[in-house]
């Protein structure tokens, strides 16, 4: 005997009712475009690859200035707190100047007795310059006393040819003429003496002008030495962590605090496939997650030379192993119109910028 079938048995599905195989079908798919347009968006592929270049691997970057003593002792006044506003020029940290102040006595005495020295050697260079002044004088006498000698000697010479003076007188003639001449000679040398004392001083004068150059110099470096007990703000700014206490000692170079001045800027490191369109003087914007969705306008002022994992300490060697093509991210400097607001970020924060290669910074919409 034939037992009947159940009547629509072939459309009655084993599980889950049509209607809600359906739904799972249709969610699965949009959560699967969702995923896929995600995607192309975040590698900025067709249809999102647009003029405008977006990145989020983007941060707040400032100069941070460790401040270090340049002399060494003990800390006698911490004039600063923890993330104080300073201003340039303004006293930070004291270190005991005594002993400075006492190498700055020290030298200003050292400067004095060579002076004292310089003068005394000047004051002989002007005992020896008029001592030649004299033997030159003398050297002139003898060389008169000379002259008038060989005139008379002549006149007796011709007067005892014809018998009118006495062998005698001619005799003592050239004597007197003889005589003139050794003066001269003694002048001479005398003159030359004078003129290689004044020589020799003049050379030692030389050598105590540099001596108190040289003492110049080292009553600078000391009263350098006692200014740089004063630690001074070099620019405006704002501190970090001040970590010099009262009564420490500290040595040249040791770090006491950190200043971090007002000046900010972003690098973004965009793919190297979206900087072919960046160039220095388009417009950039920024999007500011700390000032609560804050959009900043900017410009782009420069684009690395090269990419950053050629400025790693250690770059990657793409000569061994399997190759994986992995696109190069190049840092963009980005620079704010409104410096004010700008100086309320912090280095460090991270932002999103994008960039807008056909339009520049002073253009407007």
């Amino acid at each position: 005997m034939n037992t009947p079938l159940p009547a629509n048995s072939s459309s009655v599905p084993a599980g889950l009712p049509p209607k809600v195989s359906r739904l799972r079908l249709v969610l699965a798919l949009v959560v699967l475009a969702a995923a896929v347009l995600l995607i192309l968006r975040g590698w900025q592929l067709p249809p999102f690859d647009g003029p405008l270049q977006h990145t989020d691997n983007a941060y707040v970057r400032g100069r941070t200035a460790a401040i270090a003593p340049q002399v060494s002792g003990y800390v006698v006044e911490v004039a600063v707190k923890d993330y104080q506003q300073v201003q340039r020029g303004q006293v930070l940290v004291r270190i005991d100047s005594r002993i400075y102040a006492a190498r700055v006595e020290q030298a200003k005495a050292a400067v004095a007795a060579q002076i004292a020295q310089l003068e005394n050697a000047t004051q002989a260079k002007r005992a020896r310059a008029a001592a030649i002044t004299a033997q030159d004088a003398a050297l002139a006498n003898a060389q008169a006393q000379l002259q008038r000698a060989r005139v008379d000697l002549a006149r007796v010479d011709e007067l005892v040819s014809d018998g009118s003076v006495a062998l005698r007188e001619r005799d003592q003639n050239l004597a007197a003429h003889a005589q003139a001449e050794a003066q001269v000679r003694q002048a001479s040398a005398a003159l030359d003496m004078a003129r290689q004392d004044l020589r020799t001083v003049e050379v030692g004068r030389d050598a105590l002008v540099a001596n108190v150059e040289a003492a110049h110099a080292q009553l600078r470096l000391a009263q350098i030495d006692l200014d740089n007990t004063v630690i001074r703000a070099a620019e405006d700014g704002q501190l970090g962590e001040v970590g010099v206490r009262l009564g420490q000692y500290v040595t040249n170079g040791t770090q006491l605090l950190q200043l971090v001045p007002a000046e900010r800027w972003v690098v973004a490191h965009f793919k190297e496939a979206q900087t072919a369109a960046i160039r220095p003087g388009q417009y950039a914007e920024v999007r500011i997650d700390a000032l609560q969705g804050q959009r900043l306008s900017g410009r782009v002022q420069l684009v690395a030379p090269a990419a950053g994992s050629e400025f790693a300490a250690i770059k990657p060697d793409t000569t061994t192993g399997n190759f994986v093509k992995i696109p190069q991210r190049i840092g963009v400097k980005i620079v704010f119109d409104d410096a004010a607001t700008a100086a309320l970020l912090l280095p460090g924060m991270s932002v999103e910028a994008t960039v807008d290669p056909g339009r520049l910074a002073e253009q407007k919409r």
